[in-house]
């Protein structure tokens, strides 16, 4: 049976969500502290998930665990889509914001899950190499995709991806488009090459984001190293010692994680490893702000809903992932979040939010900027260990 859709209110974008929850950057100068895709932040929506057993196996319940700010949110600052969800189903929704990083929350998570017990959401959010190492350990249940029919208008491209051949324990939430973050008034010049990163007159002006994946498959991409093939330490092994040289040369200003747009703005940062949803956001308020995917290739993340072992409310799981792929649903969300949608059908409907949304490159790649897209590799729990000590030991975390 469809879904009777209610009225809806016009969403905000998360820029706008920020400046009225009062969150400003420096100097007068509206800038959001943190990426809804890769964490930032507490939220009093709902405390963090802990060993519990949810209370029903029908679908009359539903918990949902994000990142922050990651969902559209209306005027009035209530969570759109989640509302429209409750009117629409009568499901009892519980929204939470608790996934500030994926090592973070994995860490969290690990104890529970490791020891057989069931987490309290029962669908999270997680990014690509982390949603392959759930799956891989086992810590994640098949989703009911029989229950799901507008499955449908799930991308193609998007479909058995590499963390999940068979396409059966996730669904992408979002995609995320990592390259070059640059303030054109620092760097005096465009920027279209990772090896501007390492360019000398910009030397105590870069910075490297502490997601390992985004940092180093563009070093790697710079050195002509596929980040989707790499299967050992050895693969990877020129770009780690290219950004620890850059390290110690003084070339690097800091490593940083969501806390990048005030020093961007004031030209801390000449210019480092971003995302595509914020500096769309913020060229809004500083057009000096500009994201280009690197001539050697830019990075692609994905996040996905998955269901945590044991999940028990199935059935309202399946009529929450059906509504945020109803077309007209997800094009809200992407008028707010601001990131690359999975469902079919987004740009048209886009188009009667936003139209200069729904024809921005950033949103809606061509061809050629896709062909020019990578993936990082699923490491093995081995070597993923020895790219994460690698990393820390650089980066000081």
């Amino acid at each position: 049976m469809a879904i009777r859709r209610p009225r809806t209110q016009s969403p905000i974008s998360r820029r706008q969500f920020l400046l009225r929850s009062g969150a400003l950057g420096a100097a007068g100068l509206s800038l959001p502290p943190l990426l809804a895709a890769c964490g930032g932040g507490d939220s009093d929506t709902a405390p963090a998930s802990g060993a519990v057993t949810p209370a029903d196996g029908g679908g009359n319940s539903l918990f949902f665990e994000n990142f922050p700010v990651y969902i559209d949110t209306t005027a009035d600052g209530t969570l759109g889509t989640v509302d429209r969800f409750k009117q629409a189903t009568g499901v009892d929704m519980r929204y939470s914001e608790a996934i500030n990083d994926n090592n973070e929350y994995f860490a969290k998570i690990q104890p529970i899950l490791g020891t057989g017990d069931t987490i309290g959401p029962d669908i999270l959010v997680s990014t690509g190499w982390l949603t392959a190492r759930l799956i891989r350990l086992g810590w994640v249940d098949k989703l009911p995709l029989d229950r799901v029919p507008n499955l449908a208008n799930l991308e193609d491209g998007l479909k058995n991806p590499t963390w999940d051949p068979a396409g059966e324990y996730s669904l992408p939430w979002q995609t995320v488009l990592v390259g070059i973050a640059y303030n054109v008034d620092a760097t005096g010049r465009d920027l279209g090459s990772v090896d501007d990163l390492f360019d000398p007159e910009l030397r105590g002006k870069i910075g490297m984001n502490t997601e390992m994946r985004d940092t180093m498959g563009l070093l790697m991409l710079g050195l002509g190293i596929d980040p989707s093939t790499v299967t050992s330490f050895n693969d990877a092994a020129p770009a780690f010692e290219r950004l620890e040289r850059a390290k110690q040369d003084g070339q690097i200003r800091a490593f940083h994680g969501n806390d990048y747009f005030d020093d961007l703005a004031s030209g801390n940062f000449a210019a480092c490893v971003g995302w595509s949803g914020d500096i769309l956001q913020l060229t809004l308020d500083n057009p000096s702000l500009r994201f280009v995917i690197p001539e050697q290739g830019g990075m692609r993340g994905v996040d996905n809903m998955v269901m945590p072992r044991g999940a028990r409310n199935r059935e309202a799981a399946a009529r929450w992932m059906d509504f945020v792929y109803d077309p007209v649903q997800a094009a809200q969300i992407t008028a707010a979040v601001q990131y690359i949608s999975p469902v079919k059908g987004v740009q048209e409907e886009l188009a009667k939010i936003d139209e200069a949304l729904a024809t921005h490159p950033l949103l809606f790649p061509d061809a050629a900027t896709s062909a020019r897209l990578n993936s990082f590799a699923d490491l093995t729990e081995e070597v993923e260990q020895e790219f994460d000590e690698a990393f820390s030991r650089i980066t000081g975390a």
